[in-house]
């Protein structure tokens, strides 16, 4: 099985030759981390002047890691991948919201999409938890602070958001995972979505997961505290190594406090992989998103499912990457009959700008996974123009 990601003609099978030429030019672009640093500066700034540079940002980076403007827009792509066994989950990301009318708005999006995935066969959705509530008041709860009578009236708004949003999802069989964000304000989410993963994951199956984000050192510890402590429901993670590591050592070192990021690549792979071998030995009452882009670990969550006897298409075992990127993990995973899916996300591209900065700051910090992004694209070029 080690060479099972090598094989280009099956990952980019969905994509033209001038597709796959275009996203050569992209990760060549994103590979050079100061142009990438200037041009995530200036383009916020076009944007917040009102410069009309939607339509370039719609045919380049937004084309290469976004389904589309609207759902409609997304069909297409769905249909397409779920022919190669690969499912989409939508992600219509909004950030930045600041009050209790935007964040109502947020909500009654998420129950649409939660619908329309229901309807389209989609068995996961997903959500940013400060798109339902103040970015601020998640901050004060995390740091244990007292609240006021309205923030503790917001919280209470919060927390009902997100309990008709998972009371919806069960209802429809649809399962939902909740983002991680900044250290700032993961405590308070963490507490949040514990409490209802008690009140909605009995059963055999998860429909709550949290993300777990491995570029942080101490989440190992909150894994454990978590198995050790769990009663009679199940635990659902999301495992990622992190989107947010440049501006959390920024946050430690303005703030005075210790960062909570590993200090090297070499030490999240290992914090990873050690969370996936502590997870499988707890299988019983685990269900696991693997959410990675790194071939080495998942080479080892296919090793684990066989050290544990657990099938291919084992509904407690998921695989997942991003729209635009992995695409040799995804498509040949989703070959050998593994539970495959990929984040699609999508709405204005305004809307999505600071994703795309993230996803062009992450690839441009993480050298190796650019690199390997363009090789297995210039591999598969030269394949069909041999």
């Amino acid at each position: 099985m080690q060479n099972l990601f090598q094989n280009t003609e099956v990952a980019y099978d969905l994509k033209k030759t001038s597709q796959i030429r275009k996203s050569i030019f992209l990760f060549s672009l994103i590979t050079k981390r100061f142009l990438v640093k200037i041009l995530s500066a200036v383009t916020l700034f076009f944007l917040k002047l009102g410069f009309p540079i939607k339509w370039l940002l719609k045919a380049t980076i937004y084309e290469q890691f976004c389904g589309g403007v609207s759902i409609t827009e997304c069909s297409d792509i769905i249909k397409r991948m779920k022919k190669k066994n690969v499912f989409s989950i939508l992600d219509y990301s909004i950030e930045s919201l600041q009050n209790e009318k935007d964040f109502d708005n947020a909500f009654e999006k998420k129950l649409t999409i939660i619908k329309l995935s229901k309807e389209n066969d989609m068995p996961f959705s997903v959500f940013k938890p400060t798109s339902l509530g103040s970015y601020k008041l998640f901050k004060k709860k995390s740091s244990k602070k007292n609240l006021n009578d309205k923030e503790k009236s917001n919280w209470f708004n919060i927390e009902k958001r997100f309990d008709r949003i998972f009371e919806y999802a069960k209802k429809m069989k649809v399962k939902i995972l909740v983002d991680a964000e900044e250290y700032e304000v993961q405590n308070a989410i963490d507490e949040l979505v514990l409490k209802m993963m008690k009140k909605y994951n009995g059963g055999s199956e998860a429909y709550i997961y949290n993300t777990v984000q491995l570029y942080r050192w101490d989440r190992i510890n909150y894994l454990k505290k978590l198995i050790r402590d769990r009663g009679d429901f199940r635990l659902g993670f999301k495992l990622v190594r992190g989107a947010y590591m440049e501006k959390e050592r920024q946050l430690a070192k303005e703030n005075d406090y210790q960062s909570p990021i590993c200090k090297s690549k070499h030490d999240t792979d290992n914090n990873f992989n050690k969370a996936l071998r502590f997870l499988f030995s707890n299988i019983k009452g685990v269900d696991i998103f693997v959410a990675s882009h790194n071939e080495e670990s998942n080479y080892l969550v296919l090793e684990m499912m066989d050290k544990y006897s657990l099938k291919n298409d084992s509904n407690n075992i998921w695989f997942c990457q991003l729209y635009g990127m992995g695409d040799n993990i995804t498509f040949n995973l989703s070959q050998k009959g593994y539970n495959v899916a990929k984040i699609l996300p999508f709405g204005p591209v305004k809307n999505l700008v600071p994703y795309l900065v993230r996803r062009a700051q992450e690839n441009s910090s993480v050298g190796g996974q650019t690199n390997r992004e363009l090789k297995y694209l210039k591999k598969e070029l030269i394949r069909r123009n041999s």
